[in-house]
């Protein structure tokens, strides 16, 4: 999409990206730590496409991951399909920065227009409902480590996460209106899971004004984790985005026996990949039945669909 210029958007002048020291420069002056890896000012996928004009930062949680470290280098390599940087910066668990790759890098993907359209306004956000705009050119990009299934956000990360967010948007000239969450782009993107985004915005503009947010992390207004539905509930023949939740997670503790999916539909696969979490979790004979019971489902964390 073109660089946009009227009334109420941003001006071409801010739309400029930052050069890599001057991003380097504003993310340490936030006061997170930062560290550098390899040759990231000049590792990026501007042969592919645009880098810029840039209109906001895009935060997201990176999913299963074996060790910080390995997710660090990942996003710094990419893999054959989806070749790196896979964003500019790693934020880990501690609120360490990891500055892996700048300029275009593969983190956005094709999203909305309306939406880059309102981040351009810096008006509310409109629904999410197409994939027709590139939006690697025009994000600053953060992959922030968390599993996506459930697993609490540090304090300290996010804090990282408001600080480098308020950084940018502050270099820029921008309002925290420009801070989005992946899955307010990207049709059927989850991440970050757990976080309000419009809590996450909150937060950065209490930093764009000079006053630092509370300790009470953003998260979103919903119990964390499902509660047991009770063991009748995980029948052939039930169908619902819980079962689908519960089998993600068991594919994140390397239990699922799935073939395909999981799915929404209860099935034998979700039996059977239940029966390895208890067995995991050190239940035998008919105790490990693949039935759910409360102590396990309790311990799988599964998140509220």
């Amino acid at each position: 999409m073109e660089a946009h210029g009227g009334a109420g958007r941003k001006r071409p002048d801010v739309a400029k990206p930052l050069s890599a020291d001057q991003f380097l420069a504003v993310l340490k002056r936030s006061g997170v730590r930062v560290v550098e890896h390899g040759n990231w000012r000049t590792h990026n996928r501007n042969h592919k496409g645009a880098w810029g004009p840039v209109h906001g930062v895009m935060v997201h949680h990176t999913g299963p991951h074996a060790t910080e470290s390995a997710m660090v280098e990942l996003c710094r390599t990419g893999y054959t399909s989806l070749p790196g940087p896979l964003c500019h910066g790693v934020i880990d668990r501690s609120g360490t920065v990891h500055l892996v790759g700048y300029g275009r890098a593969n983190h956005a993907g094709s999203g909305d227009d309306d939406v880059l359209e309102a981040v351009i306004a810096e008006k509310p956000l409109t629904p999410d409902n197409e994939a027709n705009t590139d939006g690697n050119s025009h994000f600053y990009g953060f992959e922030c480590i968390n599993t996506g299934g459930g697993q609490t956000w540090p304090e300290v990360q996010l804090d990282a996460m408001h600080k480098v967010s308020a950084a940018l948007c502050q270099a820029h000239g921008w309002s925290e209106r420009s801070v989005i969450g992946h899955k307010e782009w990207q049709p059927g993107k989850p991440d970050p899971a757990g976080i309000s985004m419009d809590g996450f915005r909150t937060a950065v503009a209490k930093y764009l004004d000079g006053k630092p947010p509370s300790s009470t992390p953003p998260t979103e207004n919903k119990p964390e984790y499902a509660p047991f539905p009770g063991s009748d509930y995980f029948r052939t023949g039930r169908r619902s985005a819980l079962i689908t939740a519960m089998g993600k997670r068991l594919v994140a503790e390397g239990c699922g026996r799935y073939s395909r999916g999981p799915g929404p539909s209860w099935t034998e696969a979700d039996r059977r990949s239940y029966a390895a979490w208890q067995r995991k979790l050190g239940y035998s004979g008919d105790d490990a039945d693949g039935i759910p019971g409360p102590t396990s489902w309790a311990k799988l964390r599964v998140p509220r669909p």
